[in-house]
């Protein structure tokens, strides 16, 4: 039988307890790292930034100065696309965002990108530009070549002196 004095049972206890603490601090860590990596989230899913809804003042703010309400944002099936939404509820006030001279452009700042409205042959832009009417929705797709915008990344969006930050893609 081994006989242990009170200093060495505390020697063994902080070495216990210093084994235990770097063990949880190494699993913590590799969690982190899978979820940063992370998997799509769902719309609603609770990600790394919160829920993807919008706040009530946000909301508030876009449709009283700019006129549109329902923002989203948007990862497509395949991902190489990004698809922003919105509604219009004041034509006079939402006109900027359906400028054809106004260049859209989506910023991810966690990946440090810029996604850009790609211009088909055929097609033309991927975007709406019309005159805006109330009640109608109206999209814009952004190419996300790379696939490097993924769901539960916080963006912002630009669109002549539109901004909008801290959307999240769904």
């Amino acid at each position: 039988m081994i006989r242990m004095t009170s200093s060495t049972s505390r020697r063994v206890l902080f070495a216990a307890v210093l084994t235990a603490s770097l063990t949880a601090s190494n699993a913590f860590s590799q969690s982190s790292q899978l979820s940063k990596a992370g998997t799509a989230a769902k719309p609603g899913q609770q990600t790394r930034y919160g829920t993807g809804t919008m706040p009530r003042q946000a909301q508030m703010y876009y449709l009283d100065l700019w006129g549109i309400d329902s923002l989203k944002v948007k990862y497509t099936e395949s991902g190489e696309m990004i698809r922003f939404t919105y509604r219009v509820v004041d034509p006079a006030k939402a006109a900027p965002l359906n400028d054809a001279k106004a260049e859209p452009a989506l910023y991810d700042p966690q990946v440090g990108v810029k996604l850009v409205v790609p211009q088909m042959e055929k097609v033309g832009k991927l975007r709406q530009s019309s005159t805006a009417i109330a009640g109608k929705s109206y999209w814009m797709a952004f190419s996300n070549a790379g696939r490097r915008v993924r769901p539960g990344d916080r963006v912002s969006l630009e669109i002549g002196h539109f901004r909008a930050i801290n959307l999240v893609v769904e």
